[in-house]
């Protein structure tokens, strides 16, 4: 029987524990946090979308980096898998928009509580307020961990489920990363992504608050555009966010200051029919102040900018509105555009980007090319992808995967 340990109780430390204990093996979960899946209560809003109805290539689209990685992984624990095993274990789950996927009572303990339920009875022991402060090996071979205060455990083999560097007070402080480096493995850089940004525009803090939908957000990198999709995104103090920019963010290159966000407000109308229904506007009501009649175009508080933004007094008759000025307001409607500055604090992604690099691992088991019995799973590694419970899968997926190999490091 091998003796795992799994070092992290997020979704992919759980799933790895879980997973090696269902192929009997000898597991201990430590987690330096009060309880499990501390994170997991953040996504969704608390509700926890756990994963998205999607098949295989649907995924895989919405991987942006390091896709070709998890083909393995996804393809033997698949979505409809992670669905299957929290519904045995007694967390009824609902399918709403985007395909993406929660509990039914929509509250993430109910999640993290069935999934600590499966592993007391596969058998798995846990052990929370413990802190792994270094990775043991001998001959490039894993032989424990050493925790905080002193204590040594041993193990056949060592789960690096840690996490990334966002919302530190949920534990994720970059241990998995300090673990990889001191064992000679390399680590990319670690960087925001699915970020708010802010812009170097400040009339955004003017629409704080402001929610678009049915949006076509078009990100832009020099003259070339890499990403562009329509949905929703919001307004606020900084600049911009909402589920849009936090997809787009993830497209970004490390210098950001040549890109720009482009926003198109009627991604429905061509620029000819957007005019021809200006002009209406206009000529029902000449003698109308131009503001007035704004609001019925857009929302209030963004046509007042847009006004600003083209030069137009909102007192302006409609009447007295020129074919130029007219063509302006059509074109800032569906070309309204800001200057990315930076991302927020990496603190605040709501994942990050960087981590063990793919190439120090098997994309089948995840375990280290160079030390045998070291894996790692989830955030600890360098993939990332787009909101609506992709992330939380790779979680799962890459975690099933390092604890069914953990399980059989003493066959090999």
């Amino acid at each position: 029987m091998s003796k795992v340990i799994v070092v992290g109780g997020g979704a992919a430390g759980m799933l790895a524990a879980l997973s090696a204990a269902q192929e009997k093996a000898d597991v201990l979960l430590l987690e330096k946090n009060e309880k499990l899946g501390k994170k997991l209560y953040l996504t969704g809003k608390g509700r926890c979308n756990v994963t998205n109805h999607c098949t295989l290539d649907e995924f895989m689209q919405e991987v942006p980096h390091n896709a070709r990685f998890l083909y393995s992984a996804i393809t033997a624990f698949s979505p409809q898998d992670m669905m299957r095993l929290l519904e045995d274990c007694g967390c009824p789950l609902q399918v709403q928009r985007g395909r993406r996927v929660f509990p039914v009572s929509e509250k993430a303990s109910d999640v993290t509580r069935a999934l600590q339920a499966a592993l007391t009875q596969a058998g798995a022991a846990v052990r929370i307020n413990t802190e792994v402060e270094s990775i043991l090996t001998q001959d490039e071979q894993v032989t424990g961990v050493r925790l905080r205060g002193g204590e040594s455990l041993s193990a056949d083999a060592v789960i690096v489920c840690c996490g990334g560097t966002s919302y530190p007070k949920t534990g994720s402080t970059g241990d998995g990363d300090r673990f990889a480096a001191s064992l000679g493995l390399r680590v990319e850089p670690r960087r925001a992504s699915l970020s708010a940004v802010i812009t170097e525009e400040s009339w955004p803090a003017e629409l704080q608050g402001l929610s678009l939908r049915n949006t076509e957000l078009t990100l832009t990198h020099g003259k070339k555009c890499i990403y562009q999709q329509t949905g929703e995104m919001l307004f606020t103090h900084f600049g911009v966010s909402g589920p849009l920019v936090l997809e787009a963010s993830c497209h970004l290159p490390e210098e950001v200051s040549e890109c720009e966000l482009t926003i198109n407000l009627k991604p429905g109308l061509s620029r000819e029919i957007l005019d021809q229904r200006l002009q209406r506007e206009l000529s029902a009501t000449p003698r109308r102040q131009l503001g007035s009649i704004m609001p019925s175009l857009v929302p209030a508080r963004l046509g007042e900018v847009i006004l600003s933004l083209c030069g137009i007094a909102a007192e302006t008759l409609c009447g007295q509105v020129t074919r130029k000025k007219r063509e302006e307001i059509a074109a800032m409607m569906q070309s309204l555009t800001l200057h990315i500055a930076a991302l927020r604090p990496i603190e605040e992604a709501i994942v990050t980007r960087g981590g063990v690099s793919v190439k120090e691992l098997n994309p089948t088991t995840m375990e280290s090319k160079k030390i045998a019995g070291l894996f790692f799973a989830g955030e600890a590694i360098d993939v990332d992808a787009h909101t609506g419970g992709y992330n939380l899968q790779i979680a799962f997926s890459t975690g099933r995967a390092a604890g069914r190999a953990a399980a059989k490091t003493r066959e090999s």
